[in-house]
């Protein structure tokens, strides 16, 4: 599912600030499915991967502008454009590649409904016979960060079976009921099942 697996880190992202900061973006960059080959090692050619997916996505063309003239030695300034990129990732929906990240996971069955469309719509949006609507595109990019999350934990086949099991933390509904129809991204439901997905990275037993 994801081609983020950091076995190794040279200099200067072994800066704990630049690490960081580095991870997030690819982090979030992996799972709007922006990385089209694995990344292994926390270098310079992670960040070069980074501006490929970005560039073809048409997200933040000043800030790749600024990281490909940048030395990678400046670990200050770096850092600080990275983390900024991770907010322009976090804003920017890219439905062309987020609908084949999470079809490749979900399923169209299993997307379609976390989504609230019909699998004929689904279709016409993978396609691209059919503009992905704004609001669609929220959630997508919305699920985009929860399998992302869950990828840390789970393969495909669990992060599948995540969404309907009964959560404790949810009154018992399953993360799939806890979004509801409808629903935003910024509803209470979605904001829930978020937090529950990112817990993950803390406490295996989530």
């Amino acid at each position: 599912m994801t081609n983020l697996h950091i076995q190794s880190v040279r200099s200067p992202f072994d800066d704990p600030r630049l690490a960081s900061a580095a991870i997030g973006a690819l982090t979030r960059a992996d799972a709007m499915g922006l990385l089209l080959r694995p990344v292994t090692c926390l270098d310079d050619s992670a960040i070069q991967r980074l501006e490929t997916g970005m560039a073809e996505a048409g997200i933040g063309r000043s800030f790749l502008a600024e990281l490909h003239r940048m030395p990678c030695s400046d670990a200050d300034r770096l850092s600080t454009l990275l983390e900024k990129i991770n907010e322009a990732l976090d804003q920017s929906p890219a439905p062309a590649h987020e609908w084949r990240a999470l079809q490749g996971v979900l399923g169209v069955e299993l997307l379609t409904r976390l989504l609230g469309i019909s699998q004929s719509s689904a279709r016409r949006y993978i396609s691209g016979s059919r503009s992905t609507p704004d609001a669609i595109a929220a959630r997508l990019h919305f699920l985009a960060f929860v399998v992302g999350d869950l990828g840390g934990a789970y393969n495909d086949i669990g992060v599948r079976r995540w969404f309907d099991r009964p959560r404790e933390r949810l009154d018992g509904n399953t993360p799939a009921q806890a979004l509801g129809d409808e629903w935003s991204p910024g509803d209470d439901g979605p904001g829930r099942v978020r937090d529950l997905a990112r817990a993950l990275a803390w406490s295996p037993a989530t």
